[in-house]
């Protein structure tokens, strides 16, 4: 919007240009009119719209024929107004319809000549038609004409008016409404109505709000909101922006085999001015055995986007009128910049979803096929790639500990001499070594001890195409002996030649790594330890299975861990107690010379139970009782394991794709 406009008074001497402007600001005419009267300004607060206007007064002789002539010749000529500063005719119109010809130009909309919009007026509605329909069906219904005319005009229109203005449309264009809602070529219809009737004030207010400038191009303020991000700290997406995203995708995705193919990928990216994504992102993220992109892969194909780009994720979320669908004051509010890494350090836990690992080997090592391991993809499927298409990331979804995180891998250039700040800077570092090569390990203790052995980046040694046999690497010791020297996990073994898709064990891995560093090198037990600090919820040991299951919820509460809880509920631990002493009244008791409470001891350190009044060492004697609640507390037990194992059935049974 600009912040004020200028008006200058045009004409041959004498016809009336100063008195025009002493009638305006005095509200009469004057009896004495002076050559040429001083600029004058017209405050904000008196013009309807709110923008400050200047106007001069030019004394240039010049020679003009009739007005209408001209208007004729020249369609850039806004409005002619019949006015008198004698009589106070149409004084303050001509001024209003002067500020509006800067403020709402027609020669950008509109074209008399063909009595129709111009081609980028028609792209920028078609747009803003697009994105606000919002199930993607083709045509404007009521609740989204109602949420288009509150975006824009911060009213919405009584179920009269939308009859009315479809009604206009039904008159004059056939396939203008359909489904009693507003098409593409209705809505482009009543602009063109608007335009043509004098009211193209209120198609700009649409293109402003939908970010447009006076060419008709998305302003750089809206593409670009200010987003500060200071040093070794990162940025991702909150969780409105991915439920926007996610209602994006839904919209898109038609036939509902969350994933999208060309078409609807082409469909998605209809309302930007370039297609965004190239063939390298499909090497990138998850696909699915047509190679289409993924629910999870779309989702990754972002966050890589926001943590290595930011300003390019919010150029993208301009353009799918993020901050307009979401009620938004602009795309950074869908943009979380997370603390600075030290404090993590020092607080020892970390509130980032999405860690980067940085993959470091000599060419040949096994890099590529590291990183193509990560979304699923065997050896066999990895030699279909194109060498053009090929990507030197790989993004997706890890589990630790019940939460999921994203894993960003960075395949690095094999020069180290010639490392930049951004090839070091990461969460945390893998170097890949080939175990059939003999000179493929000294690569990665070179870049190790170069970059790496003084910093606080933990470091993993990967052992690649472990399927071959292994050849003693011509070093001064064994990578074994070198992990072990560094204070690093011992070199973990990996090929990608397997007939399945590979393991992600190792994955796992990097990003408990990531996520718990100490000084860059520790055990995992410390990472254990400390992540049952800051997960007071979970379990204090977690297995390593628990890293296989694959949470389907998003609030950190996976069935594995609501499992484990109640397993170690005082509760449940005194069911367990009092079942084992009923095995032991029962089968142990008549067959042994320990006495009561020896063998009870013995029983519960071995099961690592507490001792309960139910077993003390005073309890000596087994009467008949005894046997009736040891009845009853078999019973128990057996019935609480069936409706256990009942209830997680059913809830694996209704568990929706997603």
């Amino acid at each position: 919007m600009r912040k004020d406009v200028r008006i200058l008074l045009v004409g041959e001497p004498k016809v009336g240009k100063t008195s025009l402007i002493m009638s305006l600001v005095s509200e009469e005419f004057p009896n004495v009119v002076p050559y040429r009267a001083e600029e004058i300004t017209i405050p904000a607060d008196v013009t309807p719209e709110r923008i400050p206007t200047h106007i001069s007064d030019l004394v240039e002789h010049s020679s003009m024929e009739t007005i209408l002539p001209i208007m004729n010749r020249h369609s850039e000529i806004e409005t002619c107004v019949e006015c008198s500063a004698k009589n106070l005719k149409n004084i303050s119109e001509l001024f209003y319809y002067a500020q509006k010809a800067v403020l709402h130009p027609t020669g950008p909309l509109y074209c008399p000549d063909k009595k129709d919009m111009k081609p980028l007026c028609v792209k920028a509605l078609t747009r803003i038609f697009k994105v606000s329909d919002l199930d993607n069906d083709g045509i404007l219904n009521d609740n989204e004409l109602n949420f288009f005319q509150r975006t824009c005009f911060n009213t919405p229109l009584e179920s009269q008016a939308l009859e009315d203005v479809k009604n206009v449309v039904r008159k004059n264009l056939s396939d203008g409404v359909c489904d009693n809602g507003l098409t593409l070529q209705g809505f482009l219809f009543l602009h063109t109505l608007f335009i043509q009737r004098g009211r193209h004030e209120t198609t700009w207010t649409v293109l402003r709000r939908f970010g447009y400038d006076d060419d008709l191009e998305l302003n750089q303020d809206y593409l670009f909101p200010p987003l500060k991000v200071p040093p070794d700290c990162t940025t991702e997406l909150n969780h409105n922006a991915y439920l926007f995203l996610q209602s994006v995708f839904d919209k898109h995705d038609k036939d509902r085999d969350c994933a999208l193919s060309p078409e609807e990928m082409r469909d998605l990216f209809d309302v930007f001015p370039y297609m965004p994504w190239g063939p390298d992102v499909n090497n990138t993220v998850c696909t699915n055995d047509q190679g289409w992109i993924t629910y999870q892969g779309y989702l990754s194909q972002w966050t890589l986007t926001t943590y290595l780009d930011v300003q390019r994720c919010l150029e993208y979320l301009g353009y799918l009128g993020y901050s307009i669908i979401a009620e938004q004051e602009s795309q950074a509010a869908g943009i979380t910049v997370t603390r600075d890494k030290k404090i993590d350090l020092q607080k020892k836990q970390t509130q980032r979803s999405v860690f980067r690992c940085n993959v470091f080997g000599d060419i040949g090592s096994g890099k590529s096929g590291f990183l193509q391991a990560f979304l699923g993809r065997n050896l066999m499927c990895q030699k279909t790639i194109r060498e053009e298409h090929r990507s030197y990331y790989a993004i997706s979804t890890t589990y630790v500990y019940g939460q999921e995180k994203y894993l960003l891998l960075h395949e690095v250039f094999p020069d180290f001499d010639y490392l930049s700040d951004a090839d070091l800077a990461c969460d945390i570092v893998c170097l890949v070594y080939d175990v059939s090569n003999p000179y493929s390990f000294e690569y990665c203790t070179k870049v190790f001890k170069q970059y790496f052995m003084d910093s606080k980046i933990p470091c993993m040694m990967i052992a690649a195409k472990s399927d071959l046999p292994e050849i003693k690497q011509i070093y001064g010791c064994s990578p074994l002996e070198f992990c072990r020297r560094h204070k690093m996990p011992p070199p973990q073994s990996f090929t990608c030649n397997t007939a399945a898709a590979p393991s992600r064990d190792i994955y796992t891995k990097l990003t408990t790594m990531a996520m718990h560093p100490k000084g860059g090198r520790e055990s995992r037990d410390d990472m254990q330890q400390r992540a049952a600090g800051q997960n007071r919820t979970l379990v204090a040991v977690v297995k390593t299975d628990h890293a296989r299951l694959r949470c389907m919820c998003t609030c950190n509460r996976c069935t594995f861990c609501l499992c484990q809880n109640f397993l170690n509920s005082e509760l449940l631990q005194t069911v367990r107690a009092k079942l084992y002493a009923v095995v032991l009244i029962r089968f142990f008791l008549p067959f042994t010379t320990l006495s009561l409470p020896l063998l009870t001891s013995q029983i519960c350190r071995h099961r690592h139970l507490k001792l309960v009044p139910f077993i003390s060492p005073h309890f000596l004697h087994v009467s008949q009782a005894d046997l009736k609640s040891s009845t009853f507390w078999l019973k128990a037990s057996v019935g609480a394991t069936v409706f256990a194992v009942l209830g997680f059935a059913m809830y694996r049974v209704l568990l929706k794709p997603r």
